[in-house]
């Protein structure tokens, strides 16, 4: 349950889609987005050997619709209580965020349980790692950050499109973060399509080493802007108020995408348990009562991709759920928590 194996994912000094290598992409198992159960048992870094992880991971992407408030950047790292921090990484994406110093409230929020150890901002587009503060100088050993700007800015410079993306080693574990804003509305399917494989091509492109190894871990988060399609608005509403949401993700245009082969194919992702997560009424937990009166969908997002080579990393995931406390902005936050190991190839 919520082990994820896939093909290999491009590497540090490699372009993110980079030429296919003999053999990279032979230990593909299927076909599309693979959907993965939650673990049972929650895991800690800390617990028995026989659920001890080498690394886990909190993610989480948050559309802000420009507004910020720090109660709620408290919430999504854990309110006020390190005990409620289970993870070693915290990844935090952001899209049309404020320009104020989101960096700042979030470590005022973390105290003094974790450090910033790399950020990636492109005007409303930001992404954040933090790492613990007694050990993270000793465990990070690389660092890059790179953007991709895709379908101008929406309007407004709140509503950049395109991607941020960090790079990390840390713990001997290679790993790529990509933090996205595809493009908006429903009808914007091949769009988002050839956005995400712009960016997935485009990222440390300008250096790539065709010969270095690929990542250990890549992941991608944000408001990927796909859209429940095919059912009409009153039954979506009417299913999601049953709490039958999970029916729903037969009419979801990225599982579908991904079936067809045209995005994110070997890539994982929790079950859509959680309601979707956009378009509600701000400050409420209401969906849109505005005029274009829109189709609730998943359109926040958190995939991953596990790289299988001759030293194995596993991953399992623990939770996928959104954060529906939060209602300051139109987008519910979605957050994972995602554990690695590293088995020996004997």
């Amino acid at each position: 349950m919520g082990n994820c194996w896939t093909a290999a994912v491009p590497a540090a000094g490699s372009t993110v889609g980079g030429r296919r290598r003999r053999g990279e992409w032979s230990s593909r198992r299927h076909r599309g987005i693979k959907t993965v159960d939650v673990e049972e048992y929650h895991c800690e870094f800390s617990s028995v050997d026989h659920q001890k992880s080498d690394l886990c991971i909190c993610v989480v992407t948050w559309n802000m619709n420009g507004q910020v408030c720090y109660e709620d950047l408290a919430e999504l790292v854990g309110r006020h209580n390190a005990k409620e921090r289970k993870y070693e990484l915290l990844v935090v994406g952001l899209q049309e965020a404020p320009r104020r110093n989101i960096a700042r409230l979030l470590q005022a929020a973390l105290a003094n349980t974790h450090m910033l150890l790399g950020k990636a901002i492109m005007q409303s587009l930001q992404l954040y790692v933090f790492g613990p503060c007694r050990s993270s100088q000793l465990l990070l050993t690389e660092v890059e950050v790179d953007k991709r700007s895709v379908g101008g800015c929406g309007g407004m410079a709140r509503r950049k499109k395109g991607a941020v993306a960090i790079r990390i080693n840390y713990k001997g574990i290679s790993m790529l973060f990509i933090s996205c804003h595809l493009a908006a509305h429903a009808g914007k399917v091949k769009e988002r399509n050839w956005e995400s494989k712009d960016i997935t091509h485009s990222l440390f492109s300008k250096n790539s080493n065709p010969y270095s190894r690929p990542a250990h871990l890549t992941v991608w988060l944000g408001d990927l802007n796909y859209r429940i399609q095919g059912i009409d608005n009153f039954p979506v509403r009417k299913l999601i108020h049953n709490d039958l949401q999970s029916m729903l993700t037969g009419n979801d245009q990225l599982l579908q995408e991904a079936e067809r082969g045209r995005v994110f194919d070997g890539f994982c992702e929790g079950t859509l348990t959680f309601k979707p997560t956009y378009k509600y009424d701000t400050g409420s937990s209401n969906y849109d009562t505005s005029h274009k009166v829109r189709v609730p969908s998943w359109t926040d997002r958190i995939l991953f991709k596990i790289e299988e080579r001759d030293e194995k990393v596993s991953a399992n995931l623990h939770s996928y759920e959104s954060i529906d406390g939060i209602d300051s902005s139109d987008h519910k936050p979605v957050r994972a928590h995602l554990c690695l190991r590293l088995t020996d190839d004997k």
